[in-house]
Order: C-alpha cells, then sequence, then structure tokens
C-alpha cells in the first residue's frame, strides 16, 4: 500500500488486505444489498461504482478519510476563494463563473456578469446578422486559435452538442504545426470566417504563430487592416498587444487570474461555444456546473458523487497499486473527453512535492489517464484490459439515449457498453477456458490463451443524454474529483511549472534555431538535432 500517513491508514491496510484476493462477482452473492450503496445520483448522473473491489467496510475506512482530510471543508473554502494555489498565491474561481457562492463574491462577480453579458451580445449580433464579415456576408464559420485550457475543453464541448445545423460551425487550432492551420483554412471561405485568439499573455508562441497566419489569409483574401477587428476577437489581457495585431480593445475579453486554463471552458474562453451552439446552450452548461457544485458543497462523503469518485480512485491507485485509469466513453459525441480530462487530471495532480511541506511524495500521485470512444477502442487496446498483466481502473460512460441516431444502432453500442463492464468484472474462468478449447477441438495446454482474469475495478457513469446541462454536470465533477484527491495526495492541483519549463528551454532553442549560435551551451543530442533541422532547412 502506498499511502501519505494519516489516522486511517491502519483501517485501510486491513481493508486492503481483506479484499486483496476477492473477487468482485463475489461481493454480490455476499452482499445482497450491495447495490443500494453503491449508487450515487447528482445533476443528473449515475454513478454505479459497485463493480469496484471495494465492500462496505471498506467505503466506511474511505469516508473516514474523506472527515480526516476535511475534504468538504475545503471544497467550501476553495469555493469561497481562499488562495489555493499556494506557489502562485492565488484562488481557484472557476465555480464562481457558473454562479456559486457568487452572493459571497459581489466584486468578482461583477465582473463574471460584465463578461457574461458582453459575450451574449457578440453571440446575439453574428447570430442575427447584425455582425458581418468584410463583405458583407453573415459569419458561418469560427476558429478557435488557442492551445492547452484554450483549446481541450471547448474542443470537446463543441465536439460533444454538435449537430447538423449548428448556429456557427466551430474549428479549432492548436498545434504550431503549420499544416494545423492550413488543412483548416482550406475548406474556409475568409470573408464568412470569425476568428478568437485565446492567449491571457498574447505572447503565447503557438497560439500568436497562428494567429499572425490567420491575420495574413484575411488580408490576401482582400480584407484591409481595419477590417481585421471585425473578423478577429481575443480572450486575453494584454490589450496593448492584442491593439498592434488589429483587435480594438472593446473586443477582448478577459482572463482572470484566479482561473486555471484547465478550468476555463466557462469563462471567455468558452466563447466559442456559444457561437457554435447558442447562449441558451452555453448557459444550460454553465448551470449543470452550478448544479454540481451545490450538490459537492451540500452533500456529506457517502452521498457525494466528485468525493466518491475521487476516494475510489485514491483506493485503486493508492491502495490496490493500480497505475492506469481509463475512461471509456460510449458516445461519439464524448470522444474528446479523455484528451480534455487528461490535461484536467494530470497537468493538475501530476506533482512530486507536498503540498504542505514541500518535501517530496513518496507514493504515487495522479495515475495515468487514457482512453477513447468505445467501441473503437476494444479493437484496438481492450485486448490489454482483459488479458493484459498491468492493473488499470476504468470509468465506462455511456449516455442512455441519442436522439440523433438510429435506435438499433444505439442499443448496440449500449450492449457493448454493459458487456465490456461485465467482462472487466467476470472474466474467463480457467474452467471455462478450458472449456472453450475443447468446444474447438484445440489441444487443452492451449486453454490459458483463452483465460481472462477479469475483477478489474471499474464504475459505470449512466445520464440521460449528452445534453448542455448534462454535460456541464459531467465536467464539474471531474473537476471536483481532481480537487479531492489534490487534497488526498497533498498535492497542489492548480500550478503547473513542469509545462512552463518546457516553456522556458524551447524559446532557448529557437534562438539558436534562428542563428545557429549557443550550440555549446546544448547537450550533445539536442545540438546535433538543431544542426540537422538547420541543414535540413538551408542553414538558416
Amino acid at each position: 500500500m502506498r499511502i501519505p500517513a494519516s489516522k486511517t491508514q491502519p483501517a485501510l491496510e486491513r481493508s486492503r488486505l481483506r479484499l486483496a484476493d476477492v473477487a468482485i462477482a463475489d461481493l454480490f452473492r455476499t452482499d445482497t444489498d450491495r447495490l443500494s450503496y453503491t449508487r450515487l445520483d447528482a445533476a443528473g448522473l449515475t454513478l454505479d461504482f459497485s463493480k469496484q473491489r471495494i465492500d462496505a467496510q471498506g467505503l466506511q475506512a474511505l469516508f473516514a478519510l474523506a472527515e480526516e482530510y476535511e475534504l468538504q471543508d475545503a471544497f467550501e473554502r476553495l469555493t469561497l476563494g481562499e488562495a489555493v494555489n499556494v506557489t502562485e498565491q492565488r484562488p481557484a474561481l472557476h465555480t464562481l463563473l457558473r454562479g456559486t457562492q457568487q452572493q459571497h463574491l459581489p466584486d468578482l462577480s461583477q465582473g463574471v456578469a460584465k463578461t457574461l453579458a458582453a459575450m451574449q451580445s457578440l453571440v446575439k449580433q453574428v447570430h442575427d446578422g447584425q455582425r458581418c464579415g468584410f463583405t458583407g456576408l453573415p459569419f458561418t464559420d469560427v476558429v478557435n486559435i488557442g492551445i492547452g485550457g484554450s483549446d481541450l475543453g471547448p474542443r470537446m464541448v463543441c465536439r460533444a452538442l454538435n449537430t447538423s445545423s449548428p448556429a456557427l460551425r466551430a474549428h479549432f487550432v492548436a498545434n504550431v504545426d503549420p499544416q494545423d492551420l492550413d488543412e483548416i483554412l482550406a475548406a474556409l471561405n475568409p470573408a464568412t470566417t470569425l476568428f478568437i485568439v485565446c492567449s491571457k499573455s498574447f505572447t503565447t508562441e503557438e497560439t500568436l504563430t497562428n494567429a499572425l497566419r490567420a491575420r495574413q489569409w484575411l488580408l490576401s483574401a482582400g480584407a484591409a487592416q481595419t477590417d481585421i477587428q471585425q473578423h478577429v476577437v481575443a480572450v486575453t489581457t494584454n490589450l496593448d498587444a492584442a491593439a498592434e495585431f488589429g483587435i480594438d480593445p472593446t473586443e477582448c475579453y478577459p482572463m482572470w487570474d484566479w482561473v486555471g486554463g484547465r478550468y476555463s471552458l466557462w469563462s471567455a474562453i468558452g466563447l466559442v461555444i456559444a457561437l457554435h451552439r447558442g447562449w441558451e446552450d452555453f448557459q444550460a452548461l454553465l448551470d449543470g456546473g452550478q448544479a454540481m457544485d451545490g450538490h459537492t458543497l451540500s452533500m456529506p462523503p457517502e452521498q457525494n458523487l466528485p468525493m466518491m469518485l475521487a476516494l475510489l480512485e485514491y483506493w485503486n491507485c493508492n491502495c490496490l497499486g493500480t497505475d492506469t485509469h481509463a475512461v471509456l466513453p460510449y458516445s461519439q459525441r464524448l470522444s474528446a473527453l479523455p484528451d480534455f480530462l487528461q490535461q484536467l487530471t494530470m497537468e493538475s495532480n501530476g506533482k512530486r512535492v507536498k503540498l504542505t511541506t514541500g518535501a517530496v511524495c513518496d507514493y504515487p500521485t495522479a495515475p495515468v489517464l487514457w482512453g477513447s470512444a468505445g467501441t473503437i477502442g476494444q479493437h484496438s487496446y481492450y485486448q490489454l484490459l482483459h488479458q493484459g498483466n498491468r492493473p488499470f481502473s476504468a470509468d465506462i460512460i455511456l449516455p442512455l439515449t441519442n436522439a440523433d441516431v438510429d435506435l438499433d444502432a444505439h442499443r448496440k453500442l449500449a450492449a457493448n457498453a454493459l458487456a465490456q463492464s461485465r467482462a472487466l468484472m467476470i472474466g474467463r474462468s480457467a474452467a471455462e477456458a478450458a472449456a472453450l478449447a475443447a468446444s474447438r477441438g484445440q489441444d487443452e495446454a492451449l486453454a490459458p490463451h483463452f483465460e481472462m482474469p477479469g475483477n478489474h475495478p471499474h464504475s459505470l457513469l449512466l445520464f440521460d443524454a449528452v445534453t448542455p446541462y448534462r454535460l456541464g454536470a459531467l465536467i464539474a465533477a471531474y473537476e471536483h474529483k481532481t480537487f479531492f484527491l489534490s487534497r488526498l495526495l497533498d498535492v497542489n492541483a492548480f500550478d503547473q511549472w513542469g509545462v512552463e519549463l518546457g516553456k522556458v528551454i524551447g524559446k532557448q532553442i529557437l534562438a539558436t534555431l534562428e542563428s545557429g549560435a549557443d550550440l555549446d551551451s546544448l547537450d550533445p543530442s539536442t545540438a546535433a538535432a538543431a544542426v540537422a533541422w538547420r541543414n535540413a532547412n538551408g542553414g538558416h
């Protein structure tokens, strides 16, 4: 067992030893009430964690851990603006963006309300045709230029809520590789394309490079420099740099220091969502997030859905020894959810030192998160899930309806989701494998090839449909899970100095690639690669 020292540690150790060799399927047979206390509901989501390798006694130990770490109080302090990001001395008030605890934070709430009103006004102008492109034609497409938190969240939401008739078609550019932007622009009309440049400093290398190339695309198509402000808005705090680019300060929407990028889709970073889907859907997204906030603030550990997600991940990773967590959405609409959650969880909790002391953690922190939409994954990495020897946990996410598709096809999708869940639990025993080999007329020695151990801990997340409200609740649940887990692991969920280091070194190496100087300051491998790049590009 690899956990931080706590008063609850002995009870957790006893539960780990008791459950180490227990089959999850046997827990159902020995406890007929199991399903009643392993299901939670919140904001239209249902968490079924009955297929986790935990019993009632183990859950009590986890609830005691939640009380010991004062998780509910910590969450309330987060929502009230405590400076939980200690390395930058900032609060993390993404909950305020959707109205939670606004009565306690009137000054900041006023700024949020003002920004939302300005966003709503722009959306109305664009959708009503009051704001048009440089030829007078209405906008048909919006391109969001950003990276990291300025891209992954809005990209995921727009993919999830996309229909055949959006208000504006939404596109996303993040990679500094020019092919990313070029492939998007190739299918668009400059006269009817609106751009959103998302960069707090307006100096982010990837974002600014793409924005400058997009501006040149507009100018080359006949737009005048004065037309740029019609086609480009910014989410930034650097008004001077935006003005130099050609964006009027009135077309700039704020990014606040008290909201981290990976928690920012509820802010002006979500402008592309509102332009794509309409203001009502964006507001419903906020409402769903706020509903999950309210649930999380008011419910004790045994009824608190996000807290349960965190406690189960702590149990699996730090007590049972799983190192990876798979998120498996059985919905093509949610195909980008694992990418979004990778940043949310691994950038937040991928830390190595303790929040309280600065000492190096002697236990694992965030597990590696991965996954993709089912049933695609079944034909690639599910082989590893069923017969590999690496321990993992998983969330299988299943919207129960999808009005936009054929019912028979959706029934097959649901059957696959539930079949995989059952297979992860029961596997295939040695006796069943031997019987299968015999039925195939194969030698008994081959039976182990058909055996699957099963007993893989996982949860089901169910909800009626991928709607803006339900999606908002789902995202907020994972946000709060991430925060609770950070408290259990004693790490800071709201800084990302590992990301910053790469940016600093990147600027140094860019100067070397431009001039060929300072090669001696690099290690031999990096210097050789830099020389190879310069030689391949004509020495400059």
